[in-house]
């Protein structure tokens, strides 16, 4: 197998391959591909990640490349994990936002929007390429925010492609260790759109869990997605931590006046990693990297790969075309639940009907993500600013407005058509 990684200049890269190592029976890879168009940081990553191979016993050849064609070439699978821009456009991301009172953050409310104005049109043209030049079944696993937003452009445009994000397997993995099982042993009833989801059942054995959780644990689920324990006791479930930023808005905008930004957290343990990268003295992972942000990351990328191979039927939480599985959403939207691969595709795992302050909430949010991807695809100012009115978590015009301003104000030299 040959994976190629774009974006593989990222310092979460070596927590991929610590994962290729620890699961190597389980995946066999016989070439890596790091694509990254940061010679610097390409060098350091890569070379670490060699030292990781070599100590790990892998028998992988590793190749480190700024060409993309050359990179995706005869691959069976493309993952892409881009960030334009990087740590400075989502600091920015999580600061103008406050100008008009709303959250900061890079893949929600207006910071998302931005986000996804500036990824969309770049991983569709790499996309393109990997349509020309990777094998004709290679799938690309999209794990580069808006993962929603994304995901729906590739497969709007006709590419083999699902989407992957981690919250879902860090509370199969929290829940596997409370309950002293194997992961594969606990299954989720997750359900939404990317970093919109609800935990509806954790299933042990498949016996659901959840009711004597929420009984027994109420504080502790609470305290673990930053949400009032009344919150969690109404609704008869575990919201993922980034509901904090709807049903807890005037909270969390009142906590980033008062705090660093994430990104300025990030920017410092990057440097740390890079630091550390270019020791060749390590060839491990390094524990600072699980500040980084992505817990379970190499697992859930690993965990999809082998399903793409055929190698088991699990249920993997992904994110992939509606058809029908929540009948409130148009069927060519993306949402995010369990499924299957099945004769090389995805089916999703039946969901029970949704209450309607959840159904209603996705609804509002999925009709932004529309707008958004329209925006992102055929620019102009009136449709970024019909996006951004339609977030719940901005809706009057006025501010709209405002904060349409600002995000090109931002982003111009992102926006080809600003």
């Amino acid at each position: 197998m040959k994976l190629a990684i774009v974006g593989g200049g990222s310092t979460y890269t070596p927590e991929l391959i610590d994962g290729f190592i620890r699961l190597q029976g389980e995946l066999p890879i016989e070439e890596i591909v790091l694509v990254d168009t940061d010679p610097a940081r390409l060098d350091l990553v890569g070379a670490v990640s060699r030292r990781m191979l070599t100590r790990g016993g892998h028998p992988a050849r590793l190749i480190a490349t700024d060409d993309l064609v050359a990179g995706v070439s005869d691959a069976d699978a493309v993952l892409i994990q881009l960030r334009i821009g990087g740590q400075d456009a989502r600091e920015q991301d999580e600061s103008w936002p406050h100008d008009v009172d709303c959250i900061g953050q890079e893949t929600t409310g207006p910071g998302g929007l931005a986000k996804a104005l500036r990824t969309v049109p770049v991983v569709l043209r790499i996309a393109d390429v990997v349509r020309k030049h990777a094998k004709p079944d290679a799938w690309i696993v999209d794990f580069t925010n808006p993962v929603g937003i994304v995901t729906r452009a590739l497969l709007q445009a006709g590419h083999r492609a699902v989407g992957l994000c981690n919250v879902a397997i860090g509370f199969q993995r929290r829940f596997a260790e409370e309950a002293g099982v194997a992961p594969d042993r606990v299954g989720l009833a997750h359900v939404g759109l990317n970093h919109l989801t609800w935990e509806r059942g954790v299933f042990v054995d498949g016996v659901d869990v959840l009711p004597g959780a929420l009984e027994s644990r109420l504080g502790d689920l609470a305290e673990t997605v930053e949400l009032a324990p009344a919150l969690l006791a109404q609704l008869g479930v575990i919201p993922s931590y980034y509901l904090r930023y709807y049903y807890a808005h005037d909270e969390v905008l009142h906590e980033q006046r008062h705090h660093a930004t994430r990104a300025q957290e990030v920017r410092a343990i990057e440097q740390d990693l890079l630091r550390l990268y270019a020791d060749p003295a390590v060839d491990t992972k390094p524990e600072i990297l699980e500040k980084r942000g992505g817990a379970f990351y190499s697992e859930a990328a690993i965990e999809l790969l082998i399903a793409i191979r055929g190698g088991t039927v699990v249920p993997r939480v992904v994110n992939l075309r509606n058809d029908g599985v929540l009948p409130f959403l148009p069927d060519d939207h993306v949402i995010e639940v369990p499924a299957r691969h099945v004769d090389g595709r995805f089916v999703a795992e039946p969901v029970a009907a949704l209450p309607d302050d959840i159904s209603g909430l996705i609804s509002a949010v999925a009709g932004y993500e529309r707008l958004a991807l329209d925006a992102a695809i055929h620019g102009g100012r009136d449709r970024v600013l019909r996006a951004m009115r339609s977030h719940p978590l901005v809706l009057q015009h006025d501010r709209a407005e405002k904060l349409t301003a600002l995000l090109l104000g931002a982003n111009a030299r992102f926006l080809e058509w600003a």
